[in-house]
């Protein structure tokens, strides 16, 4: 029986540090979400405030439902807070809402990672649905083509796949920056405007912290993906 090792060497340990991540932020976020912030104000709350702060008037704060679902769309400019995050008043909702404010401040100021991504959306769609179907499929043919002459367009089908692939492994890699700059840009507000103290902004930090680890876990999955996308065409090629 074959087994494609490729899998369990570029694959599989990113897999497995996404579900830690993602079982991190988890955690952390019910552990801050039982504290309550002093001030005793929402979700919804900091980020109107935050977004007067940051002289932010035409963004729309909604109430969308899920938990950890919050987003900001630059498109719409509304700023959209899940049921675990609009009306809570604990330091862990503050804290995403903030994240999520920062995002808002990136689309007005122009932060250049946001809109790269931005551009980068509908390429990352396509390629990761079709560019590794394109890959394999290219392959597929090479291996039963009849007429030599057909083996330069199999190799075409490929690349082609390899080149959407590699588009939405950059979104994933431009993602980076475009989360941690809006963490950072929370963690500064919530200082300036007071609206946590030190001791608070000590969980938000850490909430945050896990939650960027789900980006990053997210990037090697994709970088993964096209390592081993390109181990796979690389041999089948050096067999033909």
């Amino acid at each position: 029986m074959y087994m494609d090792y490729t899998y369990l060497i570029y694959v599989m340990p990113a897999i497995l540090l996404s579900m830690i991540a993602q079982a991190m932020v988890k955690s952390r976020f019910a552990s801050y979400n039982r504290v309550l912030s002093k001030k005793s104000i929402t979700g919804a709350q900091a980020a109107a405030l935050l977004l007067r702060a940051n002289n932010i008037m035409d963004v729309k704060i909604a109430h969308i439902s899920g938990s950890l679902t919050d987003n900001y769309n630059p498109g719409t400019k509304v700023l959209n807070l899940s049921d675990s995050t609009y009306s809570s008043t604990s330091i862990a909702a503050i804290g995403v809402a903030a994240h999520e404010t920062g995002h808002a401040i990136q689309h007005k100021v122009g932060y250049g990672p946001l809109v790269l991504r931005s551009m980068l959306v509908p390429v990352a769609n396509i390629g990761s649905r079709f560019g590794p179907m394109l890959a394999i499929l290219g392959i597929i043919f090479a291996s039963v083509a009849q007429a030599e002459s057909f083996i330069p367009i199999c190799q075409l089908i490929t690349d082609i796949g390899l080149l959407m692939f590699g588009g939405s492994v950059l979104f994933y890699l431009v993602t980076l920056p475009v989360e941690f700059n809006a963490s950072r840009r929370a963690m500064k507000i919530l200082k300036d405007t007071g609206t946590l103290d030190s001791s608070e902004l000590n969980g938000v930090k850490k909430v945050l912290w896990a939650a960027a680890m789900t980006y990053v876990a997210s990037a090697l999955t994709a970088i993964g993906s096209l390592m081993r996308l390109l181990v796979i065409t690389g041999r089948k090629n050096n067999r033909r």
